[in-house]
C-alpha cells in the first residue's frame, strides 16, 4: 500500500494553484526600469521551487504526479478559455474585449507553452533525483540551482522556438532565450533560503527523505496521477 503523506496534496493543489494563476497574468507586460517581463515571471519560477520540494523530499515519482497534474489543468484552462471567449456574449455585456486580452491564446503558443513546460519541469525533476544521489544528499543548494538551469534552458528553449520560429530572426530568437532564462535562473537561486527552509521543515514533518534508486524515470509511468 502506498504511503500516504500529510501535506503532499496540499502542496501539488498550491503548485497548480500558483501555475494556473501564472498563466491567468502572463498577457500583462511589466515595466521596471529599463527591464520588461511578463506577468507570469513574477509567478513561474516559483513552479520550479516546488519541483526541487517535490522531487528533494518526496522523489521523482510525486514530482511526475504534480507535473502531470499541471500539465491537464493548463490544459483545461486553455481549452475552456478560448471556448468561452469564442461564444457570444449576452446583450449589453462591455467586458468581451478585456475577456479576451485575459483568456484568449493562439494556439501555437498554447501548444508550445504546454509541451515547453512538461520537457522543462521533468528535466528538472529528473537532475535533481540524479544529483541527489550522486552527492549522497548533500549540498542541496548544487542541485536546485543545477536543477533549474537544464529545467529552465529546456522550457524556454522549447516556448521561444516553437512560438517564434519563422517569424523572427535567429538573432531575436537567441535574444529573447537569454533574456528569459538569466531572470529564471537567478530567481531560483535567490529563493535557494527559502527551498532549503522548506525542505528541511518537510522532511522533518513527513519523517521521509526519498533517494531515487531504484525509480522508473518514464514520465508516462502509469502511476502519476495516483495519490501517494
Amino acid at each position: 500500500m502506498a504511503r500516504r503523506f500529510k501535506y503532499l496534496d496540499t502542496l501539488i493543489i498550491a503548485f497548480v494553484v500558483v501555475l494556473m494563476i501564472s498563466n491567468l497574468v502572463a498577457s500583462k507586460p511589466i515595466a521596471a526600469g529599463p527591464f520588461r517581463f511578463s506577468g507570469a515571471q513574477l509567478l513561474f519560477p516559483i513552479t520550479y521551487i516546488f519541483g526541487d520540494i517535490f522531487t528533494e523530499v518526496y522523489g521523482y515519482g510525486a514530482s511526475r504526479r504534480a507535473i502531470w497534474a499541471g500539465f491537464l489543468a493548463s490544459a483545461l484552462l486553455a481549452v475552456m478559455g478560448n471556448l468561452v471567449v469564442a461564444l457570444p456574449p449576452g446583450p449589453g455585456w462591455k467586458g468581451q474585449e478585456a475577456f479576451e486580452t485575459v483568456f484568449y491564446q493562439v494556439p501555437r503558443v498554447i501548444g508550445a507553452s504546454l509541451i515547453a513546460f512538461w520537457a522543462g519541469e521533468f528535466a528538472n525533476a529528473f537532475v535533481l533525483a540524479k544529483m541527489k544521489l550522486w552527492t549522497r544528499g548533500r549540498m542541496l543548494w548544487t542541485r536546485t540551482i543545477a536543477s533549474t538551469a537544464v529545467g529552465q534552458l529546456v522550457d524556454t528553449f522549447v516556448v521561444v522556438f516553437l512560438v517564434f520560429a519563422g517569424t523572427v530572426p535567429v538573432s531575436e530568437m537567441w535574444l529573447l532565450m537569454a533574456n528569459g532564462y538569466i531572470g529564471k535562473v537567478v530567481y531560483e537561486a535567490a529563493a535557494t533560503p527559502l527551498t532549503y527552509a522548506a525542505v528541511n521543515g518537510l522532511k522533518r514533518a513527513e519523517g521521509v527523505d526519498v533517494f531515487d534508486e531504484n525509480t522508473d524515470f518514464n514520465p508516462f509511468h502509469g502511476d502519476a496521477l495516483k495519490s501517494g
